[in-house]
C-alpha cells in the first residue's frame, strides 16, 4: 500500500529551493525581522524577494 504525502495540500506550491550564505549583520537583521513578524526565515526571505519586484525595470 503507498502512502501519499501528510498533511494539507498547499494552495501554491513551493517547488524550488535555495541554499545562501549571508554575513553577521544580514543575521542578525533577519533574526530581527523573523522575531518581529513571527515567521520563519523562508518567509521572510519570500517577503524581501517580492519587494524586489517593485525595483524591476519594465522593458
Amino acid at each position: 500500500m503507498r502512502m501519499g504525502k501528510r498533511g494539507p495540500k498547499e494552495e501554491l506550491p513551493k517547488p524550488y529551493r535555495m541554499a545562501v550564505k549571508y554575513n553577521e549583520e544580514c543575521k542578525q537583521i533577519l533574526e530581527a525581522y523573523c522575531a518581529q513578524e513571527n515567521v520563519n526565515r523562508m518567509e521572510a526571505a519570500r517577503r524581501g524577494i517580492k519587494k524586489l519586484k517593485e525595483d524591476l525595470k519594465e522593458e
